[in-house]
């Protein structure tokens, strides 16, 4: 999966670094649910790409302006805003080149400052992370689609990460398609109206989905255990052995424990190598992991029943309280009477 992000991000970068005429250029977009390895794997291409491309040019701008030679950045991180707007957009942007802003700045004096950002900086690569959090329901969010749009007109290459993207409405309600593995999306029903396809956001992407690891075919079972084979040569335990990771049973149990999830893969073996050190085992076994909270730590016994105090009375009655017989015992009944008196 991360290959296949790299050789994507690697092949569209390589193209449009190259193109001179053309006013837009073709982005990218990862989609993926959490915990997946979008973010990494979209950074770890970025890196690859932007230490090529300085090595290229000797680390300057070829560009450039005297005196901002060492401002060169070709690869651009940044996360996108909460709620976002087109201002906040720029505002982040903005801010990943410590760039000051006004407040009373507008939003045209904000798109020409990221646009001479992006110029004077030879930015190549703009990553949005995080762009699930759009709505296309908000007149905002909107907006903000076609400023990132716009900003593919700026010799950047524009590379998106999110969850669902598919289905957050980006690129439409678009569908798997099982036989063809692509992401097919269907016409709307403007179309049939008034013939006309709104294809502006669609065909300037390439939507790629990753997935988390399988283990059901030979093909999925080997990039498992060769993953893990790439984790176990990096581990620097003191009695750990060949084939920790990859041998016997070990595999079967990480892909229970995980669901082949990379995100929880790596931290179930970080968590696991540090109990490690700390115990004086140095080693990583199913005994070990097993006292590894991953998710949620699953209680032994049921937890004890809370305590619910009794809902106060409306009205109580006071209990009649018997009154104490006097105590005769000091009386004095006065002489008995006589009989026949």
């Amino acid at each position: 999966m991360h290959d296949k992000v790299s050789k994507l991000i690697r092949r569209r970068l390589s193209g449009n670094t190259r193109k001179k005429n053309d006013p837009t250029r073709a982005g990218v977009m990862i989609s993926g649910w959490g915990n997946y390895g979008k973010t990494a794997s979209v950074c770890s291409a970025g890196a690859v790409f932007e230490k090529q491309w300085l090595e290229l040019h000797s680390h300057l701008n070829p560009q450039a302006l005297p005196g901002t030679r060492d401002l060169h950045a070709p690869v651009v991180y940044v996360s996108t805003p909460v709620t976002a707007t087109p201002k906040s957009l720029c505002t982040s942007i903005l801010g990943f080149f410590r760039a000051p802003t006004r407040k009373s700045a507008t939003l045209p004096e904000l798109v020409r400052q990221v646009a001479d950002s992006l110029y004077d900086h030879g930015v190549k690569a703009l990553i949005l992370d995080d762009i699930s959090r759009l709505r296309m329901h908000r007149a905002d969010d909107q907006d903000v689609l076609d400023l990132m749009r716009a900003l593919m007109s700026l010799d950047v290459t524009l590379i998106l990460t999110g969850v669902n993207i598919s289905g957050i409405g980006l690129l439409r309600e678009a569908k798997w398609n099982k036989k063809t593995r692509q992401w097919e999306m269907p016409p709307l029903e403007s179309t049939r109206i008034h013939g006309l396809e709104v294809t502006q956001t669609e065909h300037r992407f390439e939507l790629i989905e990753i997935d988390r690891f399988r283990y059901t075919t030979p093909k999925q079972i080997a990039a498992f255990v060769n993953h893990l084979k790439g984790i176990e040569k990096h581990l620097r335990l003191m009695n750990a052995t060949q084939g920790m990771l990859t041998g016997g049973g070990m595999p079967e149990y990480l892909m229970r424990r995980t669901g082949g999830v990379i995100g929880l893969l790596g931290r179930l073996l970080e968590d696991g190598a540090q109990e490690a050190m700390d115990s004086g085992k140095e080693m990583i076994d199913e005994s070990l992991l097993d006292e590894i909270v991953l998710r949620r730590d699953e209680p032994e016994q049921p937890p004890d029943e809370p305590v619910i105090p009794a809902a106060p009375r409306t009205a109580v009655k006071k209990a009649t309280q018997a009154k104490r017989p006097r105590n005769t015992v000091f009386d004095d009944p006065g002489p008995a009477a006589r009989a026949g008196a």
